[in-house]
């Protein structure tokens, strides 16, 4: 029987972290391993800590870093789920990335820095492409679930897809055209209850369509599965 593994993920924002502990954890359970998963720590003071949001490098990078020290076993493997849109500018190998056309080798050269940086053999950077709105358009059609009254809206959505050869992970990190700037456009009511429709549509989705249609989430999944 293979080795039970705990796998801490720090997640960018409340989408990511719902997404995680409702649809990824479940999942990864079927492969021994049992995830937890907190958003990056951006501030505290003496009575609360706060969470959500990527400010800094250097916030993600002490939240990350103090995990590793509070958790030092050897069965416990650590990793990300920080978006490519919007990544602070001071994050390691950023500069290198963004001069990459291709933005799968942008990823590639700010994960390879990011786990350079941190040093430590049992974390596995993810950032996503571009962000996590990217996992709905892989179906986009699933936002029908919630908006039932946005058919004509949704369909327009799935010709974007349809734009980019159905790799929705190539929808881009324009401020007019990322991915969660389509949805509001079209759905304006996204943008005010993105945590919950977000994570539930692609739980709905599901990993194994995900993986079908995002190549690199697929590559991160099934390195997590291999664990």
């Amino acid at each position: 029987m293979s080795k039970f593994i705990r796998l801490n993920i720090t997640a960018e924002g409340q989408t990511e972290e719902r997404f995680v502990k409702e649809t990824l954890a479940p999942y990864l359970g079927n492969f021994n391993i049992s995830a937890d998963v907190r958003c990056v720590l951006t501030s505290k003071d003496k009575h609360k800590k706060y969470r959500g949001g990527l400010i800094s490098y250097q916030k993600a990078k002490f939240d990350i870093t103090t995990w590793l020290k509070e958790d030092k076993h050897n069965e416990t493997r650590f990793s990300t789920m920080f978006d490519l849109y919007a990544l602070p500018d001071d994050f390691p190998g950023y500069q290198d990335a963004i001069s990459q056309a291709d933005p799968y080798l942008k990823v590639k050269v700010i994960e390879d820095a990011l786990r350079t940086d941190i040093g430590d053999w049992r974390f596995l950077p993810y950032i996503q492409l571009h962000e996590f709105e990217t996992l709905l358009f892989t179906k986009p059609g699933e936002l029908e679930v919630e908006y039932f009254n946005h058919t004509k809206e949704i369909k327009e959505l799935e010709k974007v897809l349809f734009q980019f050869k159905n790799n929705a992970e190539l929808i881009n990190d324009d401020p007019e055209t990322a991915p969660s700037k389509r949805i509001i456009k079209l759905i304006p009511e996204y943008e005010g209850n993105k945590v919950n429709v977000g994570a539930v549509i692609a739980g709905i989705i599901g990993i194994d369509a995900l993986k079908q249609s995002c190549l690199h989430f697929r590559n991160w999944i099934e390195q997590l599965e291999q664990l």
